[in-house]
């Protein structure tokens, strides 16, 4: 699939990794370095602006180390980007740990995954089919 795809950022273009990865990096882009206080949130521009087809969604994620090691996530996981969005991504970051985290330029911040969806059509009805779980909310299914 092909992406209209203004790049403003003076990185590369996200790209996959791996052969068989599913999700593409995203770099900050930031003139002077971007000091995330614990518990602090900030969106970060990545100087990219694109244009999606129809039926698919830029879906924003965090990048696992950054969370693991550094306690830095996306705080609206997964930031949905719509088709017919045309402005700058922008990354939402929450700092989750007791340290202070800075953003450099060119920093590799998030993952991008490109998503198909189908739009829903409601039907309204009286009642629900049965299923073995019934309407068992969180940790109906059991702990292993």
């Amino acid at each position: 699939m092909k992406i209209d795809i203004v790049n403003t950022s003076g990185h590369a273009l996200p790209s996959y990794e791996t052969l068989l990865s599913a999700g593409m990096d995203l770099r900050a882009v930031t003139n002077t370095p971007i000091k995330l206080e614990p518990l602090a949130r900030v969106i970060v521009k990545t100087g990219l602006f694109m244009a999606l087809p129809a039926g698919y969604e830029a879906q924003v994620r965090p990048r696992s180390g950054l969370a693991a090691k550094k306690g830095i996530t996306v705080l609206n996981a997964p930031g949905t980007i719509d088709a017919d969005y045309r402005g700058e991504v922008g990354v939402i970051l929450v700092n989750l740990s007791k340290d202070e985290f800075t953003i450099e330029n060119g920093d590799r911040i998030a993952q991008m995954v490109i998503a198909k969806y189908e739009r829903a059509e409601w039907n309204a009805v009286t009642e629900l089919s049965e299923t073995s779980r019934g309407s068992g909310g969180f940790g109906s299914t059991g702990v292993k």
